[in-house]
């Protein structure tokens, strides 16, 4: 969804996830204890199914897909232990609009209670434009709950050419940097974030990216890499994201797993007048960010029916229903 979610999804049937039954004319020739087991399998298996088509990322180069599924996979398996299983409707987490014009794939995963994650998301979309280009956008944001005040993870890669793209790669700040300058020295300074957006910024390929959007540039910390690429061909841009920003991509996402979302406990304590404060600003960014970004352009791109079904669903896994 771009900023979250335009910053993601194919279509598949609920039924497929219908309870097992068993038939009247002929009794089963399974131990009854062994039917949950086997409803279960089946569900599980249909959760796996949803998984890989999320991580396809079919509309993208090799390298751009290598590298979306480097860093979920990296975030999951970390993070194995503090995430619940992903429980979006089918119909949410694959989708596509009438004519086919548009398909994205949605996963979400709440943290566990007693964990800092609020929930991570992970998503991509693709759609056919009029003017005869495609737009593709690939994203995932780990996002934390209040209780600590240590920053997000946002990676997103936004194309409508094979020879250029938009990289949005922070650690967006949850505390006024000018009021809190020992948080802006943590996250930021101590841990020399800005090296790769500066080492980015060599490449005669690179240059900054302005959002149109004035939200969009408030949101993000000073050390956001938000870049331009532009290569002369499409080959020259794969060796740029080979090279380049995986590398730093990975070594962000590593920076916000060792230093945000394995926080220790004790770093935790927050008070109860921070913590709302955290709450308020946090679901103030996350309804801001639906009403700039999917209110608007989710109903063009999937129609009114596939829209409203999916905002809500993200509104609802946001907390900002």
């Amino acid at each position: 969804m771009s900023m979250i979610f335009c910053n993601t999804l194919y279509s598949s049937s609920p039924s497929s996830l219908s309870p097992l039954t068993s038939t009247r004319t002929e009794p089963s020739r399974f131990p009854k204890n062994l039917k949950p087991r086997a409803q279960f399998q089946s569900m599980e298996d249909h959760d796996d199914h949803l998984r890989l088509k999320f991580m396809e990322f079919p509309y993208v180069s090799p390298t751009r897909k290598q590298l979306m599924v480097d860093l979920m996979s990296t975030v999951e398996n970390r993070l194995q232990s503090q995430l619940l299983p992903c429980n979006l409707p089918p119909d949410v987490r694959n989708f596509k609009n009438p004519n086919g014009s548009a398909e994205a794939s949605l996963h979400i995963r709440s943290g566990q209670k007693s964990s800092p994650i609020d929930f991570v998301i992970g998503s991509w979309i693709h759609c056919k434009i009029p003017t005869g280009v495609s737009l593709n956008i690939t994203s995932i944001s780990a996002f934390l709950n209040s209780s600590t005040k240590a920053p997000n993870f946002v990676v997103e890669l936004i194309q409508s050419s094979p020879e250029s793209l938009v990289l949005i790669l922070d650690l967006p700040h949850r505390k006024d940097l000018v009021l809190n300058p020992d948080y802006l020295k943590e996250y930021y300074q101590d841990t020399a974030l800005d090296s790769h957006r500066q080492s980015l910024l060599k490449l005669p390929e690179v240059k900054p990216y302005v959002s149109p959007s004035l939200f969009v540039r408030s949101a993000f910390s000073p050390t956001a890499s938000m870049l331009k690429i532009d290569a002369e061909e499409e080959e020259k841009l794969e060796k740029i994201l080979r090279d380049h920003v995986s590398p730093a991509a990975k070594e962000v996402l590593e920076v916000w797993l060792e230093r945000c979302a394995k926080e220790e406990e004790e770093k935790r304590v927050i008070g109860e007048e921070e913590r709302m404060e955290l709450e308020r600003r946090d679901k103030s960014f996350r309804r801001k960010s639906i009403e700039e970004d999917l209110d608007l352009q989710f109903p063009r791109m999937f129609g009114e029916d596939v829209s409203s079904r999916v905002v809500h669903a993200i509104k609802e896994a946001f907390g900002v229903l």
